[in-house]
């Protein structure tokens, strides 16, 4: 008899273990991997709701050899938002982002409340289901995660990524900065074109805002990128 089980669709992640640097403990005391023990705080269902961007869930996860396998629920049918922009013709409509927009700051939300840094939020990480007419964001990948309070600083030593908030070019940022500076670049990718935004641009005054977005979003990427550093919910009350 054919079961539910025998058609879930699943994605399989490989880690090798050499490549694990963070652990944290779990209820029985022993240390597994961060993104494991991350993903599993991240199953409560209130984070399910489809007003949200809910992470992908964690289905298993399995030591084996030198490797780590992490068994995870895999959406049908959905693209990566990068391609999904992509396949849009290169950037998307106002109030379609907007609707996306306010699912990640939902979610984004969420993970501060529970003390959980993603650290890579990008068009790359968000998944978009494609199975109704409202388009709804997952967001995937927590590889980078870690347990960290939001106004907790980070030493920042290597070169500083693409995304990075400014303040990395000074050595140094917070989860609760780096989320929202994040969320501001996925925005201006979505409305402009992916991969069209870089920290060093930025920091040069070389950003451009599309004059074909509505004033009130011209004045949304003005105000937010005058800003080095926001609170999230003062995003939250501009976009919501």
């Amino acid at each position: 008899m054919l079961t539910l089980a025998c058609v879930l669709q699943v994605a399989i992640k490989h880690i090798l273990k050499c490549y694990i640097k963070n652990k944290e403990q779990d209820e029985n005391g022993k240390y597994i991997p961060s993104e494991v023990a991350i993903m599993l705080k991240l199953q409560d269902k209130s984070l399910q709701s489809e007003e949200k961007a809910a992470p992908v869930p964690l289905l298993d996860w399995y030591e084996i050899g030198r490797e780590v396998i992490l068994v995870l629920e895999r959406p049908t049918p959905c693209e990566d938002m990068y391609d999904y922009i992509l396949n849009k013709g290169g950037k998307l409509q106002e109030e379609e982002a907007k609707i996306i927009m306010k699912q990640l700051i939902h979610t984004a939300i969420d993970l501060e409340e529970r003390n959980i840094f993603h650290q890579d939020i990008k068009t790359d990480n968000i998944l978009i289901q494609t199975s109704s007419d409202v388009p709804r964001a997952r967001l995937i990948d927590f590889g980078l995660s870690c347990m960290a309070e939001k106004d907790a600083m980070f030493r920042v030593f290597s070169e500083p990524p693409e995304y990075g908030p400014p303040e990395y070019f000074k050595g140094f940022s917070s989860p609760g900065s780096t989320t929202v500076w994040q969320l501001g670049v996925v925005l201006y990718e979505t409305l402009h074109d992916p991969m069209s935004f870089s920290t060093r641009d930025f920091v040069k005054g070389r950003l451009m805002v599309h004059d074909e977005l509505s004033e009130e979003c011209q004045d949304f990427f003005r105000a937010y990128l005058l800003s080095l550093t926001f609170g999230l919910i003062g995003v939250v009350l501009v976009v919501l």
